[in-house]
C-alpha cells in the first residue's frame, strides 16, 4: 500500500507538457424591444446587447502551468447581457485568459490553426467573442416610428485545444541516467535537481541559469527512447529549440563511445536537424578512472572528430573548464 501511494504522489508530481482542453467563447447578448412611456417622449428605446468576451491565450513563466489542466477541462468566457429598456445596453461578457507556459504550442481541432506563446505576458486570441444584437432603438427610420424589430445575439465559438510545451532553453543537458546532469544543472545555475545514484533521478525537464543563458537537464534517455521506450521519450522535443547540446557521458560506463553513441542515435532518430547543433561532450566522473584512461578516451574522442573533456566536479579546476564553455556560449548570445 505504502508503495502504490508512493508512486501515485511521483505522477502527481510529474510535469504536464501535453493536454487537451475545451473552450468556448461567450454568446452575445439579444437586443431588446421596448417603448419609452413618458408623454412626448414615445418611441424606441431598446438597448443592445453586449458582445460576449473573448478567449485568449496567456504566456507566463512558470513551466508547470499546465497542470491546472490535468482536472479541469472546459474554459467558458462570460457571455454578453441582455440589451434592456431606456437605451440600456447590455454589458459585455468578461475575456477569459487562459494561462500557459512559454513554448506552448496551442492547435486548434476545429481549424487546424497553430499559435506558439514565445514570451512571459504574450496574448494570442484563440476564440472570437459573438457579436450583440441590436435593440428595437436601432431599426428606428422616417418610416418605421414604432419598430418591434431585435435581433439576437451571435454565439461564441467552441474549440477543443491541443496544448504541447517546448521548453524554451539555450543548452540541453543530454546523456544517460546517471551520467551527472542534475549535479551539473544545480552546481552551475540555481536549480534544485534531485541527485541519486539509481536511474531515472530526473522524472521532468528542469531549468535553471547560468548569467542570462538558460540550461534545460532533459530526464535520462535510453535506448529505444525515440520509439517511446523509458522516461526521456516523451522530453525529447525539449531540445529541439535549444542552442547547443552539452551532453555528458559517464565514465562508469564500460563501454564510454557506447554509451556516447546510445544517446546520439535517439537524438538523430528522433529529429535529424538536432545533428546541426553545436553539440559539446563532458565525460563525467573522471575520479572513477586513472588518468591515462582519461587521456586515452578523450583522444578516442577526437580521433572520431567528437571533442571532449574530461571531468570531475569534485576539482577546481574542471569545474573552470566547465565554466569556460558556458562563459563561451554566453557571450555569443548576449552579442547576437
Amino acid at each position: 500500500m505504502f508503495l502504490i501511494s508512493k508512486t501515485c504522489t511521483i505522477l502527481l508530481n510529474m510535469l504536464v507538457d501535453e493536454v487537451s482542453i475545451t473552450v468556448r467563447s461567450g454568446n452575445g447578448g439579444d437586443g431588446a424591444v421596448a417603448f419609452n412611456k413618458i408623454l412626448m417622449s414615445l418611441g424606441p428605446v431598446g438597448g443592445a446587447g453586449g458582445r460576449g468576451g473573448d478567449v485568449y491565450l496567456e504566456g507566463v513563466s512558470d513551466i508547470g502551468a499546465l497542470r491546472q489542466f490535468r482536472s479541469k477541462k472546459d474554459f467558458a468566457a462570460q457571455d454578453g447581457e441582455f440589451g434592456r429598456g431606456q437605451f440600456r445596453d447590455g454589458a459585455n461578457g468578461e475575456d477569459l485568459m487562459v494561462k500557459v507556459p512559454v513554448g506552448t504550442v496551442a492547435r486548434i481541432k476545429e481549424t487546424g490553426e497553430e499559435n506558439e506563446i514565445t514570451k512571459e505576458g504574450e496574448k494570442i486570441l484563440i476564440a472570437k467573442g459573438g457579436r450583440g444584437g441590436k435593440g428595437n432603438f436601432q431599426f428606428r427610420s422616417s418610416t418605421n416610428t414604432s419598430p418591434k424589430e431585435f435581433e439576437r445575439g451571435s454565439k461564441g465559438v467552441k474549440y477543443h485545444l491541443s496544448l504541447e510545451l517546448k521548453l524554451i532553453a539555450d543548452v540541453g543537458l543530454v546523456g544517460l541516467p546517471n551520467a551527472g546532469k542534475s549535479t551539473f544543472l544545480n552546481l552551475f545555475t540555481r536549480a534544485s535537481s534531485k541527485v541519486a545514484d539509481y536511474p531515472f533521478t530526473t522524472l521532468e525537464p528542469h531549468l535553471g541559469a547560468y548569467y542570462n543563458l538558460v540550461l534545460a537537464d532533459i530526464p535520462g534517455l535510453i535506448e529505444g527512447a525515440s520509439e517511446g521506450k523509458g522516461l526521456g521519450s516523451k522530453f525529447l522535443r525539449h531540445i529541439e529549440r535549444t542552442r547547443a547540446i552539452i551532453h555528458l557521458v559517464s565514465f562508469e560506463n564500460e563501454d564510454v563511445w557506447g554509451a556516447y553513441q546510445t544517446i546520439r542515435k535517439e537524438l538523430l532518430a528522433h529529429s535529424p536537424g538536432l545533428a546541426e547543433k553545436l553539440e559539446h561532450v563532458f565525460l563525467t566522473k573522471r575520479d572513477l578512472v586513472d588518468e591515462k584512461t582519461a587521456e586515452k578516451t578523450v583522444k578516442d574522442f577526437a580521433k572520431k572528430k567528437v571533442v571532449a573533456e574530461a571531468v570531475t566536479f569534485y576539482d577546481d579546476s574542471d569545474i573552470k573548464k566547465v565554466e569556460a564553455f558556458l562563459n563561451k556560449l554566453e557571450n555569443e548570445k548576449n552579442s547576437a
